[in-house]
């Protein structure tokens, strides 16, 4: 069982958190018939009961400890339309668990840095081609400082 080992924090969408939750209510592969809210009460608990930080992506992202949760809007539609964003998030969500300070906020800053860079990334592009580079790019020149400011 992967929750055994107790990770520092999980990331996954809606349907996902509902399964390793035990609460699943639909949902195929990575793919959610849930919203993050719906997930939510689920994420806190798993939260509590491994003592690790959960996020639930969507439209807006949910991280939470199991006591505090902090929401995170923004991103663009186009992010749902190509592959790996999820999985530049967790990658994201894991290095930003090794950083100084409180984990929570840490992993949440993750979350904003993301949402940023697709925000900036939809500015310049026009559909899915040309969203990954642009994506890419926003990522590289992301304002961390500022990204935090905003958070």
């Amino acid at each position: 069982d992967l929750l055994s080992l107790r990770p520092a924090a999980i990331r996954g969408n809606a349907s996902e958190i509902l399964a390793l939750s035990g609460m699943a209510l639909g949902g195929r592969g990575v793919d959610t018939t849930e919203a993050a809210l719906a997930a939510l009460p689920a994420a806190q608990a798993l939260a509590r009961q491994i003592d690790c930080i959960v996020v639930v992506t969507g439209e807006v992202d949910y991280v939470t400890n199991g006591q505090r949760t902090l929401s995170i809007p923004g991103g663009d539609p186009l992010m749902t339309r190509i592959v790996g964003t999820g999985c530049a998030l967790s990658a994201v969500v894991a290095a930003s668990c090794a950083l100084p300070g409180a984990a929570l906020d840490n992993v949440a800053s993750a979350c904003c840095w993301m949402k940023l860079a697709g925000q900036a990334a939809a500015e310049r592009s026009e559909g899915p081609g040309s969203f990954i580079p642009a994506f890419l790019d926003a990522l590289y020149h992301l304002d961390v400082e500022a990204a935090n400011a905003t958070n």
